[in-house]
């Protein structure tokens, strides 16, 4: 079972070394878990939604059987546009879907700095999405990580090691039904 990540450099593991990036840490739990999973690495520091849909086909080209798209971090921080956003990754779910991958849609929040309209619109997104495209959502992929700084690199932004043991460890039930689901549908 192939499961890759679709992602920004909160996947790329900026400031990691690439044993402690987000993939390799989950595919260590999983397998300690008895899970028989490769975990992808299709994370690009700087990416967004825009940049990850542009290179959806060459992380397909890895044949994986399950994505997480772990994308708009970046969007939120530069200010773009919630409804580009939106569209983005309802290309990208949906071309996922269409070719027959199983998704796990990893949530984001917009930075607060942008005002309470924005945030409400851009925090909107994946539960919308979730929802229109009836695949699971993890609500936040830093829960219980943004704004710790035992968690984050100096620049407060981006997890260090143990973050990114805090995030597989809230984050593992979900992929493990994420593979479970791909598993039974022969993928």
């Amino acid at each position: 079972m192939r499961v890759a990540v679709l992602g920004d450099s909160l996947a790329a593991g900026y400031g990691l070394a690439l044993e402690d990036a987000f993939p390799a840490r989950l595919e260590a739990a999983l397998r300690a878990d008895g899970y028989a999973v490769e975990v992808l690495n299709a994370g690009v520091s700087g990416d967004t939604t825009a940049g990850g849909r542009a290179r959806l086909d060459w992380t397909l080209a890895d044949a994986p059987d399950a994505v997480i798209v772990e994308l708009g971090a970046n969007d939120g921080v530069r200010g773009i546009d919630p409804g580009r956003v939106f569209d983005n990754l309802d290309a990208i779910v949906g071309e996922l879907k269409a070719r027959g991958v199983a998704v796990l849609l990893a949530g984001m929040r917009a930075p607060p700095n942008y005002g309470r309209a924005y945030g409400e619109a851009f925090n909107s997104i994946y539960p919308r999405l979730a929802d229109k495209h009836d695949v699971p959502l993890y609500p936040f992929f830093l829960e219980g990580v943004a704004a710790r700084p035992e968690f984050n690199q100096p620049d407060g932004l981006h997890p260090n090691a143990r973050g990114v043991e805090a995030i597989v460890e809230r984050i593992a039930p979900y992929v493990k039904r994420l593979v479970e689901s791909a598993a039974a549908r022969g993928s």
